[in-house]
């Protein structure tokens, strides 16, 4: 990852402790452009949703730093559970685990294919980046097994009680909305006060997601994460993420 293909070589690799301080998004413009440039350190990344700030760029672009206005986020009162995905999840249709295979969940995702985008941004330097901060405890996934295969499934960040979803593909109906609504329900329950969905799509939108100014967004991540950014969740330590099981949504 030090020797990422778009990281620029003068910028040092900031370890999970380390910590850079981007321009103030609330001095951005509302098409979010922050910087660019830098690395894809774990320090670098943390320092990023820490401020409200994700990268996102193209295969052939350097690393772009955003923080749009308006934000799309996700609360826990307007969580919104179809009938039909309600009978989903009673039923058992997928089988529902966490962090059991956060590789082949990222590397899923960026395969998929979306509309009006050539090629991913989930590009190599991305996977290797966020696979690091999975196995430093910070980077989270939720999968949907069928018979023991990955069927769909959704990755994020987690720093006290904010998650920033990046992610979720399928490859059977339902698959990623399963993933995401049981990982959603375990999340507000343990305390997270909102999930940040980012820009706009309207998947997202009919789970609940809406989009929020910038300002307010900004404070409330800083009520979310306060002094808890330092390390990752508790809930990790206790079992948050173990094997699912069936919710009453």
């Amino acid at each position: 990852m030090k020797n990422a293909s778009r990281a620029d070589a003068s910028f040092p690799f900031l370890d999970e402790r380390d910590r850079f301080r981007f321009p103030d998004p609330e001095t951005i413009d509302r098409d979010g452009v922050v910087g660019v440039g830098g690395n894809l350190s774990p320090g670098m990344l943390l320092s990023a949703y820490e401020q409200g700030i994700f990268p996102w760029f193209s295969q052939t672009d350097p690393i772009v730093w955003w923080s749009p206005d308006p934000r799309f986020v996700l609360f826990p009162d307007a969580l919104h559970v179809s009938e039909s995905m309600r009978k989903v999840l009673k039923r058992g249709d997928f089988d529902i685990e966490t962090d059991r295979d956060f590789g082949s969940v990222i590397r899923s995702c960026s395969q998929v294919s979306r509309p009006g985008q050539n090629g991913t941004w989930i590009t190599e330097d991305m996977i290797a980046s966020y696979t690091a901060l999975h196995e430093l405890g910070w980077a989270h996934s939720a999968e949907s097994y069928r018979n023991g295969r990955l069927v769909g499934g959704c990755y994020g960040i987690r720093l006290g009680r904010a998650f920033f979803g990046e992610s979720m593909f399928a490859k059977e109906a339902n698959a990623s909305k399963a993933a995401f609504l049981t990982l959603a329900r375990r999340l507000f329950d343990d305390g997270v006060l909102f999930i940040d969905c980012q820009v706009p799509t309207d998947h997202l939108r009919t789970l609940g997601a809406k989009e929020v100014p910038r300002a307010d967004f900004l404070a409330s991540l800083s009520a979310a994460i306060g002094d808890d950014s330092a390390r990752p969740a508790e809930a990790d330590r206790r079992g948050l993420w173990g094997p699912g099981g069936v919710f009453s949504l």
